[in-house]
């Protein structure tokens, strides 16, 4: 049974009540408010309200003034700064769960390596990943020319009904994985030309990263090192230097190994991570991908805290006055 929760489908068995989706949601007990099919809920009904196939439920409650601390790609808000992808899980559940428990909100698809529309007898990519839920974001990885790209992203298009939000990747060689970055400019240019959306993948060169900022990219992600390494930010500088110079969003993508690389990321003030080797390959995906999320969280809230100075030597964090001795 599929029940819309402030508009995302949670799916159910039969016979559940408002009490039990909420108590789903961790809110049993929290000060809440409740609207089935735009008619306010009474509290003293929740556990004898029982919800019919395709029922809306809003929960809300009372926050703080102001606003929260989400990002914007292409017009669209999102609260998650963690971007995950599909590949290299073992079954389509292991990938469920693992973007479930990242917390995620986009999902990149790698448009030529998924088994979306081949085969009637496999299991459909998206439903797992339902465009009800998630951002869906078509990537074309595994292009090495400007055609294969633009071809690829138009195939998106059509096969996502009109979707304009495209990962552009355009690769140099097997070996390194490396963007080729004049197709990159190419292709990129081309794409923004088209009308689509394009959040595009590049070294981490602060010039060229600006460079596609200007051909109207609506997000850039520099490399934090080869695609799969699991090596880590390599050049922390540049990244800096790239999300200083940036009025779109910048995000990390490719090379992320483990969550202490997603917080550095996120503490040099990126606005988000784009990873899928990290959490895929670890021995265990779903906790990697929990970890990850936390990982995010806290290098965000470094980065707004502001860091102490460094210092070449000691400075004593107790005072010296009233000693003893």
């Amino acid at each position: 049974m599929k029940i819309v929760v402030n508009g995302n489908i949670h799916q159910y068995d039969g016979n559940i009540t408002v009490a039990h989706v909420v108590d789903d949601l961790g809110l049993t007990g929290k000060r809440i408010a409740v609207e089935l099919n735009q008619e306010i809920l009474p509290y003293d009904q929740y556990a004898t309200q029982v919800l019919k196939d395709e029922d809306r439920l809003e929960v809300v409650q009372a926050i703080g003034g102001g606003q929260t601390d989400s990002f914007q790609v292409a017009g669209v808000t999102y609260q998650s700064r963690l971007l995950v992808g599909t590949g290299k899980y073992k079954d389509m559940e292991e990938t469920r769960l693992a973007i479930e428990a990242s917390g995620a909100e986009i999902v990149t698809v790698a448009i030529r390596r998924t088994n979306i529309g081949q085969n009637t007898d496999e299991p459909n990519l998206l439903d797992v990943i339902s465009p009800d839920k998630y951002t869906i974001l078509p990537n074309t990885a595994g292009c090495y020319t400007v055609e294969d790209a633009l071809r690829t992203c138009r195939l998106a298009r059509e096969l996502l009904g009109g979707h304009k939000l495209v990962k552009l990747e355009v690769l140099a060689d097997q070996k390194t994985l490396f963007p080729d970055v004049a197709a990159t400019f190419e292709a990129a240019e081309l794409l923004v030309k088209d009308g689509f959306d394009v959040m595009v993948y590049t070294n981490d060169d602060p010039i060229a990263a600006k460079r596609l900022e200007e051909i109207g990219c609506v997000a850039v992600m520099p490399l934090a090192a080869p695609i799969g390494s699991g090596l880590g930010i390599r050049n922390p500088y540049n990244i800096l230097t790239i999300v200083e110079n940036a009025t779109v969003p910048i995000l990390v993508d490719a090379g992320v190994g483990t969550a202490s690389d997603a917080a550095i990321a996120m503490e040099l003030g990126c606005d988000g991570v784009l990873m899928n080797t990290a959490i895929a390959a670890a021995k265990d995906p779903v906790l990697m991908a929990s970890a990850m999320k936390k990982g995010i969280q806290a290098g965000r809230e470094a980065f707004l805290a502001g860091r102490m100075p460094r210092k070449r030597f000691a400075s004593a964090s107790s005072p010296i006055d009233g000693l003893f001795f």
